[in-house]
């Protein structure tokens, strides 16, 4: 098992082997005990002679124990439901960031687009200001011109009707 774990994935691979060697730990935990109550058994005529002498004293120490292993196992129930509320709470609180994250990029995502059309239309109206400059000139230069030949034309009329008038 431990060389099936190290070929796996990094992120796997870790998991598993942290389980692995909390198995093997349990398993040594296991064994050692086991020959801790085997060792016990070939004892089994001093034990007998223990259990005799202090069995009533045996039955009130044992109610004692299982109520206090049942309220160790009721606070121990009570721990893995609040693990369990704080994962579920860490879950949707990961959801909730993805989510947010999502938003923001789309955001982004906008924001961005929204600056380069602008940047756009900022070009566009200055290409739009020089073109309205040059008319403008234009046209004053027109109105000049046009002015010129009018004054021209007034000028040569008046000379005309003078020299008409005059003869």
């Amino acid at each position: 098992m431990d060389l099936e774990a190290r070929s796996l994935q990094p992120n796997v691979k870790a998991v598993l082997l942290a389980k692995l060697r909390e198995y093997k730990s349990d398993l040594n935990n296991l064994k050692s005990e086991h020959k801790r109550l085997a060792s016990a058994n070939s004892n089994q005529a001093a034990r007998d002679d223990l259990l005799e002498s202090g069995m009533a004293d045996a039955i009130s120490v044992s109610a004692n124990q299982r109520g206090r292993l049942m309220m160790s196992t009721e606070r121990l129930n009570e721990s893995s439901d609040r693990i369990k509320e704080s994962r579920r709470t860490m879950l949707e609180t990961e959801e909730l960031g993805v989510s947010i994250l999502q938003d923001l990029h789309q955001q982004r995502q906008s924001l961005l687009h929204a600056t380069d059309t602008l940047h756009g239309v900022d070009d566009n109206i200055s290409k739009s200001k020089k073109i309205l400059t040059n008319m403008s000139r234009r046209m004053s230069r027109n109105k000049w011109i046009i002015s010129s030949i009018i004054v021209v034309l007034v000028v040569a009329i008046a000379l005309i009707l003078y020299f008409k008038l005059s003869k």
